[in-house]
């Protein structure tokens, strides 16, 4: 059913900047007559045809001249009445045609306003929509190629699929418990357990599927740390392929946080270059240790490089104690990276006997292939893996919650046999998977999802 917007909104649908074409999108339920008059005098235009005119303002001078395109209601992107302006990709020729819009009645459109609407008129669910900004910020290949997945309904029907199981299984265990009189024994039928596991494998596999979306949609974030001078904006330039870092003798160099955005063999990686951490009366770099160790309680993965030169073979928990002081209950995966190899005669690559460390030369860039390999493989990155989709955080923690309540509720129907504990994980199960597409969204989620998307789309 379509919303009954009253509101015309308006904004450019294209990057802002100069480019040969600039789009200016208006949509509404209301009549949009009154804009195709005052802007190319015409009181109707045949729809979906593009038409060339001349764009004017309320004195009739001419802003520019390009194509309009009107889409009459449903058949259009949101569903309402959409006008599309193609002129000039000047800001300010853009800008005028906007103001216009305004004049004649329009408002200028919130963030991801146009996608919003198309959710509400049900043109797409809310994976679809949020796919169309995925693939908009897409910063490989890969994952632009798992945004179009979503956008073309891939991952909504999997989880359509899963739902649709775990309603045939709650009429069959609620009908169970609300007629007793029908005497169905679902504690002894092989059939619902079997139906349970297999709904328990099936999304395992789609959390699989989804983790990889959702690194290729994120990336990884790959926190560098060690003592002053171990060789970590060596490291930075060496993923990075540049001089991102200055590298200098002394120790000490780095006092501040240095990101940098790069892929290592498809893979999108946020390296963090840190501080070295050390006690120090400098306030300077007492402030960037200290930022350091933001930067490493908020990794997904973290190297800690030692000098190699200084030590044949380190144990983390001897030569880094201050991790585990610090963070007793952290989970992120700490690698003990070697470095300078070309100066201690290690050989590069995978220590023998030790678990999780590596020896490189980020000078002379040896090794790398190694840890790289291993990285990929610790974040559970599957290269070009086929049938991969966007995904999100959200889709991760609601798969990762339905998964919980029924491995829960299978526990309670084979250890106690309470079927209606079983009914309401089974429940809750299938409103977490209905707030992924959207079937059961609150309407702060719905604000905050679409408030990130660009303006005009």
């Amino acid at each position: 059913m379509i919303q009954n917007n009253k509101d015309v909104i308006v904004a450019v649908a294209t990057a802002p900047g100069r480019g040969g074409v600039g789009v200016v999108r208006l949509s509404g339920s209301a009549d949009l007559s009154p804009y195709l008059t005052g802007l190319v005098g015409r009181q109707t235009m045949e729809p979906r045809l593009a038409t060339y005119c001349r764009f004017r303002d309320a004195q009739g001078e001419v802003i520019d001249e390009g194509i309009a395109l009107y889409f009459p209601s449903p058949g259009s992107f949101t569903g309402e009445n959409v006008l599309e302006l193609q002129g000039h990709g000047g800001t300010v020729v853009l800008n005028r045609l906007v103001l216009r819009c305004v004049e004649l009645g329009a408002r200028l459109a919130r963030p991801g306003e146009f996608s919003e609407r198309a959710f509400l008129n049900d043109k797409m669910d809310l994976t679809q929509a949020e796919a169309i900004a995925d693939l908009i910020d897409a910063s490989s290949y890969e994952a632009a190629r798992s945004a179009v997945r979503s956008m073309q309904g891939e991952f909504s029907v999997l989880v359509n699929q899963l739902v649709e199981k775990m309603i045939r299984l709650r009429i069959y265990v609620e009908a169970a418990i609300d007629f007793p009189e029908e005497e169905i024994d679902f504690l002894a039928d092989e059939r619902l357990r079997k139906n349970l596991h297999d709904l328990a494998f099936d999304l395992q596999a789609i959390l699989v599927r989804a983790r990889q979306g959702s690194i290729l949609r994120d990336g990884m974030t790959l926190v560098l740390a060690g003592r002053p001078n171990a060789g970590k904006s060596s490291l930075l330039n060496a993923l990075a392929g540049s001089d991102a870092a200055i590298v200098t003798p002394v120790a000490g160099t780095t006092r501040d946080v240095l990101r940098e955005r790069i892929l290592l063999d498809g893979l999108p990686l946020n390296v963090v270059d840190t501080a070295g951490l050390r006690e120090s009366d400098n306030p300077i770099e007492q402030e960037g240790v200290r930022r350091a160790w933001v930067e490493i309680e908020n990794a997904d993965v973290i190297l800690f490089l030692v000098d190699a030169t200084e030590t044949d073979s380190p144990d983390l928990l001897s030569i880094w104690p201050e991790y585990f002081t610090r963070l007793p209950e952290a989970r992120q995966p700490v690698t003990l990276v070697l470095n300078k190899i070309d100066r201690s005669g290690h050989t590069a690559g995978a220590v023998s006997g030790r678990v999780n460390t590596f020896a490189i030369s980020a000078k002379e860039r040896t090794g790398l292939a190694a840890l790289s390999a291993y990285l990929q493989k610790t974040i559970g990155y599957q290269g070009q893996a086929e049938g991969v989709f966007s995904a999100r955080r959200r889709h991760l923690d609601a798969l990762i919650k339905a998964q919980s309540l029924v491995a829960t509720g299978i526990a309670q129907l084979e250890d106690a046999g309470a079927g209606e504990l079983l009914a309401e994980d089974l429940r809750q199960a299938q409103a977490q998977l209905s707030e992924i597409t959207g079937q059961f969204t609150s309407d702060d989620l719905l604000g905050r999802i679409f408030s990130s998307f660009c303006i005009g789309k």
